[in-house]
């Protein structure tokens, strides 16, 4: 049994390599979404009942955030400034 290969077994993706079933997934979702009217029909659809708006901004838009935010700090730590405590 060669023993280098014992080392490696179960590291799984290497770190930073991208999850090929996700973008897999994306495309499929992401070619749905443009034969079914795109852009123009989400704006249609958000804008047809406040409830729909509510589930955009809340559910949908997020997923377009970063999950990590990193200031300019030292430790990547975010500086505030108010400008009525100068």
């Amino acid at each position: 049994m060669n023993e280098e290969n014992l080392t490696k077994r179960g590291r799984g993706r290497p770190k930073g390599s991208p999850n090929k079933l996700s973008k897999e997934a994306k495309d499929v979702i992401a070619s749905v979404a443009q034969s079914i009217g795109g852009a123009e029909r989400l704006q249609t659809w958000v804008q047809a009942d406040p409830k729909n708006e509510s589930a955009y901004w809340t559910t949908i838009y997020p997923k377009l955030l970063p999950l990590t935010l990193t200031g300019s700090g030292d430790d990547g730590e975010h500086t505030i400034m108010l400008g009525w405590l100068k």
